[in-house]
């Protein structure tokens, strides 16, 4: 960690909250500041060693709004995603583990960022923020509200009702059924969703095997027909069946309109 800042540390820090910039890149400094590339970069490699800016990529840097109290400095969360996803001009939204500990599904709290987005994939971190980066196709994203944190920034979430949606279709990544079931059974019940949300959203998101489990579920919290039949239309004729736990043995009572063993 950095405590004293030379000259040329002190001028590049001035210059960029002088003007709010939350992010500079390669060759923004060289004509403010009368510096070579070489001195550029020799810059940003003391600065970010430093911990008083915060590498996105190779040659672009977050920087603090003013001069970090006790020498180093970390973005937000919602910085660090935001930035990076403009970078690489993506769409995203937050999604899994965030999502289901925002709506109170689950009480654990994250310590990373799971989210959807259509440019990047796998692990990486920003500062000491560590983000799950899980590209998906244009259509797989929607459905999401937007908030605003206590620093101003904005995040993307997925909605409630996606966000359960996902966690059928997403059960193997999330490791989320039974679980979910029950979850949506209670927001149902408590009429924190509705099943017309729920119903669109997984015609829209879902694929084969969550129409199916969502269909089954919904048919036994007694959702009306009309929406029972928007479901099964998405579905073709099979004879084969799937689980309604997967993992688990395929015994139990099939659901023949559905094509769901109830193995729970």
């Amino acid at each position: 960690m950095k405590t004293r800042l030379g000259r040329l540390e002190l001028q590049m820090l001035s210059y960029v909250q002088m003007r709010n910039l939350r992010v500079v890149g390669t060759g923004q400094l060289t004509a403010p500041l009368h510096l070579t590339p070489d001195q550029e970069r020799e810059l940003f490699r003391r600065l970010s060693r430093g911990r008083l800016i915060v590498r996105i990529r190779r040659g672009l840097y977050l920087v603090p709004p003013r001069l970090p109290l006790g020498g180093s400095w970390n973005p937000t969360e919602a910085l660090a995603i935001t930035k990076l996803m403009e970078d690489r001009g993506a769409r995203y939204q937050i999604c899994g583990p965030n999502a289901f500990n925002r709506y109170g599904f689950d009480e654990q709290v994250p310590n990373r960022i799971y989210a959807y987005n259509n440019r990047l994939s796998g692990d990486r971190a920003i500062g000491t923020v560590a983000l799950t980066l899980i590209k998906v196709d244009d259509e797989r994203l929607g459905g999401t509200e937007t908030i605003t944190t206590p620093d101003g920034e904005t995040l993307v979430y997925s909605s409630r009702a996606r966000t359960l949606v996902d966690a059928v279709y997403d059960w193997a990544r999330f490791n989320t059924l039974p679980r979910a079931y029950d979850w949506i059974s209670r927001d149902l019940e408590s009429r924190r969703i509705h099943a017309d949300d729920l119903v669109r959203d997984t015609v829209q998101y879902g694929d084969i095997g969550t129409i199916r489990r969502m269909g089954a579920l919904l048919e036994r919290e007694g959702v009306r027909e009309s929406l029972l039949r928007r479901l099964r239309n998405e579905l073709k004729p099979t004879t084969g069946v799937i689980a309604w736990v997967p993992g688990r043995p395929k015994r139990g009572t099939i659901n023949r309109r559905w094509g769901v063993v109830l193995n729970a």
